[in-house]
């Protein structure tokens, strides 16, 4: 066993296809029959209950300069940035209207984050154009509590646009790197220096961003143990708060940029897993905590603390320190969290105009959650962000017998205890889950015990693989 409790064998023989459980239900299970009405109902309830705390506000920019062929995001490809123009506006209604349906005191963003796409696609007055839209709409929570992150593409931003970007709010920084080999990120079609994303977190620092993330991917065509470590030593030199680490899922006939990448040119399963282990090796080595599902943090950083004080959750957005928050999704495809509810808004900039146009938020789907499903999103949430789940909290919260309710998924559960995943504790009395650091790799499949959705109605929804 390596560092993290990283068990190559066991991966190896336990990866499989599985949702990620960005949610529970998980979005494959959406349905056209929720509406912007249902919407709008799950978050006048909210209010009219006075349940408002603080919320999330995920704003989506769809727009990239050039294709990454790896990519499986919503996206628009141009070089034109005035394309941002109309969708801008539409966006600001859409806020608009979303703030509508909230008192002006309930409106607090503790987190926000603008995804894409990219973000830096727009230029500075336009970002700070949509920033002042928010607040238009919004307030934001206090700078040292609340998180207000943006995606960046270190190929098209320098330090003065850091700069900007503090001085408007932002106080986090994502930065897309996935691999410093050359070969790879031609390949890949995304060929972007050390020196590039150097500067944008040498930039971060000097203004101040309490947290700066880079995100990598395995998997790629053409990488090596050997060419992926040096990515991590010069990583590692980088000092990230944060690092994801994704599994490439290659999907061609679901993402056409996809179709750009020889199958022959990626590496075999057992060399996706030499890299993964050499990852999570030097990751450990290097000081870096896994919180799980990808993404490691460092000690102090803000997901870390969240985690020792069992306020970390997990959304669309990745890992959340703000447990209670729900989520407000804005723009082209983006997803909301409201209440016992999720919805999705039109994946296609003009589906997406013309509803705004109507006067209409512009969700085309979404599900009600039942209280099986609220239970089942608890237990599932313990055990990715956690690692464990202490029974007596969920049978008290949800009054039901955890034993004869989840008799079948406990029975489930005995072979991947018996392979050392997950401890149930004590046995006759079941107490406690906790998932071993042997396992923590493969929570997925041990969350995918507890989905009913994907045990009782399969889905033809491709799944990337658990590890």
């Amino acid at each position: 066993m390596s560092d993290l409790g990283f068990d190559p064998e066991l991966v190896s023989r336990l990866d499989r296809p599985g949702p990620r459980y960005t949610s529970y239900p998980t979005a494959d299970r959406f349905t056209e029959a929720f509406t912007a009405r249902e919407y709008e109902a799950h978050a006048r309830r909210r209010y009219m209950a006075g349940q408002h705390r603080g919320m999330s506000l995920y704003i989506h920019i769809p727009f990239c300069r050039t294709v990454c062929f790896y990519c499986a995001c919503n996206k628009v490809v141009t070089g034109d940035r005035s394309r941002a123009l109309p969708y801008l506006a539409h966006v600001e209604r859409e806020l608009a209207m979303q703030a509508q349906l909230h008192e002006a005191g309930a409106r607090r963003i503790d987190q926000l984050h603008w995804g894409g796409g990219s973000p830096t696609f727009l230029d500075v007055a336009q970002m700070r154009g949509l920033m002042n839209a928010v607040r238009r709409n919004f307030s934001l929570g206090d700078d040292r509590t609340g998180d207000f992150a943006i995606e960046v593409d270190p190929r098209f931003i320098d330090a003065e646009t850091v700069a900007a970007l503090r001085d408007m709010g932002f106080n986090r920084l994502s930065l897309g790197v996935q691999d410093f080999d050359p070969e790879v990120q031609r390949k890949v079609n995304r060929v972007q220096s050390l020196e590039q994303t150097a500067a944008v977190v040498r930039a971060a620092r000097e203004h101040a961003f309490k947290s700066v993330n880079i995100d990598l991917i395995y998997g790629l065509p053409s990488q090596s143990v050997f060419g992926f470590d040096a990515t991590l030593s010069r990583v590692i030199d980088l000092a990230p708060d944060r690092i994801a680490l994704y599994n490439y899922a290659h999907l061609p006939h679901l993402f056409k940029p996809q179709r750009r990448i020889s199958e022959a040119d990626l590496p075999s399963a057992s060399q996706r897993l030499d890299i993964l282990q050499r990852a999570v090796r030097r990751f450990g080595r290097a000081g870096y905590r896994y919180i799980g599902m990808d993404h490691f943090a460092l000690p102090g950083d803000d997901l870390a603390l969240a985690q020792d004080q069992g306020r970390l959750r997990r959304n669309f957005m990745g890992y959340s320190p703000h447990a209670d928050n729900d989520t407000i999704g804005v723009g082209v495809s983006a997803i909301s969290n409201v209440g016992a509810s999720y919805s999705q808004n039109a994946h296609g900039v003009d589906a997406y105009y013309e509803a705004i146009e109507r006067g209409e938020l512009p969700v085309v789907r979404g599900i009600e959650l039942d209280a099986d499903d609220l239970l089942r999103r608890a237990v599932i949430q313990g055990l990715m962000c956690h690692f464990l789940l202490y029974i007596p909290s969920i049978e008290q919260t949800f009054l039901i017998d955890f034993r004869s309710y989840f008799a079948r998924e406990l029975d489930e559960l005995r072979a991947f205890e018996q392979s050392g995943l997950i401890t149930v504790e004590p046995a006759d009395r079941p107490e406690w889950l906790t998932v071993t650091s042997r396992g923590r790799f493969l929570v997925r499949n041990l969350c995918m015990v507890f989905d009913r959705h994907l045990r009782d109605r399969p889905t033809a929804q491709r799944y990337s693989r658990t590890v």
